[in-house]
């Protein structure tokens, strides 16, 4: 059978070192990866008890993570949780809940998105329309959105899910950065309602991305039927393990979100000073949108450091945050003579 194109189609998420080098043959070593939002500074490694891959995952760990992954989130309850490895796996599931048919994704945003719904046999279209979202069948919103940290408030998205429940439509809520995001518009709390999927990743905040964990926030019935569709031991021994302990680490995450907010104010202050206004983000990641973004691209890759930029935004840039002295060091070399770059 063929494929449509538009589904094997890859998507550049920013991240690639190997796309880097070859962008940037001659640049210096190591390369500062700041392509991603994902957190520089990970959740302490600790060591894994040698069963986490010698046998295959007891169900009791797994309901373990559950409990702690609603307590992070705020869901409800355990039932409400389903947990699996990484949201990207997700997303064309949680697509499919909804009959195939119009689906549009408020934008611009995450492009894995649209890619998703299609898989799962809708007709996609971006939108930077709120309202429009109430025409379609699925409706899709990243909250905060990546890459600008637009946040859409929790009472319009409670007032379009109750919409879509009505007519038998889903609104999809991936708040894969609202762990630095505004914790009261976070919707873990509202999910038992119905009409309503709202996706979290574990790698980008606690800086784990190889882990490959996330969870989807759901009504019991959606919540149960999700889980089910992985069967037994979708999550990884050493994935449970990572979850149990970083998810309940509460203080750990508040002063990561506190160092997180200071380390962005800084980036903020060193773009600024060499003529680069940062117009939005959250605090994993800064965004910026001029018309010299081509420049300041080549210009720091060319000294190895790498940013984000969008081949349908040619005028945008997202930074990620440096993860040590050296990093920072190397950034603000490169800002001093970026205007010179052809």
């Amino acid at each position: 059978m063929d494929v449509p194109d538009e589904f094997l189609a890859a998507v550049d998420h920013g991240g690639s070192l190997g796309r880097a080098r070859a962008l940037f043959p001659h640049a210096p070593e190591p390369v500062v990866d700041l392509s991603t939002g994902i957190n520089p500074h990970s959740y302490p490694l600790f060591d894994l008890p040698a069963t986490a891959l010698t046998r295959l995952p007891e169900q009791a760990r797994a309901d373990e993570l559950k409990a702690v992954a609603a307590a992070a989130y705020g869901a409800p309850s355990p039932a409400h949780v389903a947990s699996a490895p990484g949201t990207q796996i997700l997303l064309p599931r949680v697509c499919a809940l909804a009959k195939p048919g119009r689906a549009l994704v408020l934008g611009p945003t995450y492009a894995e998105h649209a890619r998703a719904a299609r898989i799962a046999g809708h007709e996609v279209e971006e939108t930077s329309d709120f309202e429009a979202l109430h025409a379609v069948d699925l409706a899709i919103v990243v909250n905060p959105n990546n890459p600008d940290g637009r946040v859409a408030l929790r009472h319009d998205l409670l007032e379009l899910a109750a919409h879509m429940k009505a007519k038998g439509g889903l609104l999809v809520v991936d708040e894969a950065f609202m762990d630095v995001g505004p914790q009261d518009e976070s919707l873990g709390r509202d999910v038992g309602h119905g009409g309503l999927v709202v996706l979290r990743s574990f790698g980008k905040f606690y800086g784990l991305a190889g882990v490959r964990l996330g969870f989807a926030l759901a009504d019991k019935v959606t919540a149960a039927r999700l889980g089910a569709g992985f069967g037994p031991w979708a999550v990884s021994g050493p994935a449970l393990e990572y979850g149990v302990r970083a998810l309940s680490d509460v203080n750990w995450r508040q002063a990561m979100r506190a160092r997180l907010e200071d380390e962005a104010a800084r980036l903020d202050g060193l773009f600024a000073r060499h003529g680069v206004e940062v117009r939005g983000g959250a605090s994993l990641y800064r965004y910026m949108e001029f018309a010299e973004a081509g420049r300041l691209f080549r210009a720091l890759g060319r000294e190895g450091i790498l940013l984000r930029h969008f081949t349908d935004r040619p005028h945008a840039l997202r930074a990620g945050l440096p993860g040590n002295d050296e990093e920072w060091r190397r950034l603000e070399a490169a800002l001093a003579g970026w205007k010179d770059v052809q």
